[in-house]
């Protein structure tokens, strides 16, 4: 006998418990291609993959601004980018303004009562549009185009507008608590960053703009060669696949993802404290980026350069000094040379010849201590921030069927 379909979510709101009712999207949509009549300006023109007013700069004529489609609050736009979280596209809902979009973007319209929180979720869940996305978009070459045809003959399953409303405002609550641990996050960030400016002298100076109480001798200016050696500490087999190092993480990989079958030769021992030289750069780091090992003795990839240091130190304070771009970079640029389009090759003689400031050990404990006491503060941000994520994922799945 074949099972019949429940049609109502695994978690619910105390007061609702009917069938949720099966609808086609075109009982609760349709295509529009409402022209701009100049109404709109250029400040009206809304980001649709970000959902937000986004002026265009460029003085755009007239015919030009009536090429635009108006999007109006509680539309909904296709946008076809694929990516890990979008399969086939999203439908993205306004929810910020009436306003103007690329004509490249299909827009429909609600022809039915509705509430703007619970579609701007529903809509965009992949867990359920992934799969009528489908069914109604065909493949091009950067993107999925929609046959809105075949998109509005889908059906879903919705509540009622009382338990849209309830489902709407839960969400809402819960995005907005999201941001707010997103932007303590960020405020973190950005605070960390701008102590790493002040903690650390200017290029050409020899103390920073700020310090600690008991701090007032010039900081030493040293060859890198008299505080590190290079050294290519090979894996005498004591070493297996759970204490690979991802440097670029710097993280213990998982043992069943590790592919190398040359562990114990073709690897180098990283211990606690060694800095390893990763080459790819981007736009945070234009040469390629020191990481500093604060996890324990592990092996890494012989493809790293690595280097330990040869007086006392304070590992804390060197994993943040050798991360700050404008030390680092005019000390790259005359020990780097190019390998690529995407990797750099650290040239270590050159390397070891350049000079840096440097404090006492005193000191560079004092500012490690307070930069570990901030990255521990992050960390505990962002695993919260992770948590919410986490749980909203969870709430989807359950309220929505």
């Amino acid at each position: 006998m074949k099972q019949q379909k429940i049609r109502y979510p695994k978690l619910r709101f105390k007061g609702f418990s009917g069938e949720w009712g099966q609808r086609k999207f075109k009982n609760l949509y349709k295509k529009v291609v409402e022209k701009n009549d100049l109404s709109f300006g250029t400040e009206r023109i809304i980001s649709v993959a970000n959902m937000y007013y986004k002026p265009n700069d460029s003085k755009s004529d007239e015919k030009y601004m009536e090429t635009y489609n108006v999007f109006r609050v509680g539309d909904i736009a296709f946008e076809g980018h694929k990516s890990k979280n979008f399969s086939y596209g999203r439908f993205v809902e306004n929810t910020i303004g009436d306003g103007i979009i690329s004509h490249v973007f299909d827009v429909f319209r609600p022809i039915s009562e509705y509430d703007l929180s619970y579609w701007k979720y529903f809509i965009h869940y992949e867990g359920i549009m992934g799969q009528k996305l489908r069914m109604s978009t065909t493949k091009a070459t950067m993107m999925n185009n929609l046959v809105s045809k075949d998109f509005l003959k889908q059906s879903v399953l919705v509540p009622n507008l009382d338990e849209q409303k309830k489902i709407g405002i839960f969400l809402k609550q819960l995005d907005t608590l999201i941001t707010l641990h997103q932007r303590k996050l960020d405020n973190l960030k950005k605070l960390k960053k701008s102590y790493l400016q002040k903690l650390f002298p200017k290029n050409g100076e020899k103390v920073p703009k700020l310090r600690f109480p008991g701090f007032t001798d010039a900081w030493e200016q040293r060859k890198l060669g008299e505080e590190f050696k290079k050294v290519n500490e090979r894996n005498d087999g004591s070493l297996g696949r759970e204490d690979w190092i991802s440097v670029s993480k710097m993280y213990f990989q998982d043992p069943e993802k590790v592919q190398s079958n040359n562990i114990d030769t073709r690897t180098y021992v990283m211990r606690k404290g060694d800095i390893a030289f990763e080459g790819h750069h981007n736009k945070n780091f234009k040469f390629g980026r020191f990481v500093a090992n604060d996890i324990g003795t592990g092996v890494v990839s012989e493809l790293f350069p690595i280097y330990r240091h040869k007086n006392v130190y304070d590992n804390s304070y060197w994993k943040n000094a050798i991360q700050i771009e404008r030390i680092m970079a005019p000390i790259f640029a005359k020990s780097i040379t190019t390998s690529g389009n995407s990797s750099n090759k650290l040239n270590s003689k050159h390397f070891l010849r350049q000079k840096i400031y440097i404090p006492n050990v005193k000191e560079q404990q004092q500012i490690g201590t307070f930069f570990q006491q901030l990255d521990n503060l992050i960390t505990f941000q962002q695993h919260k921030l992770d948590k919410l994520k986490e749980l909203k994922k969870a709430y989807l799945q359950k309220m929505f069927c």
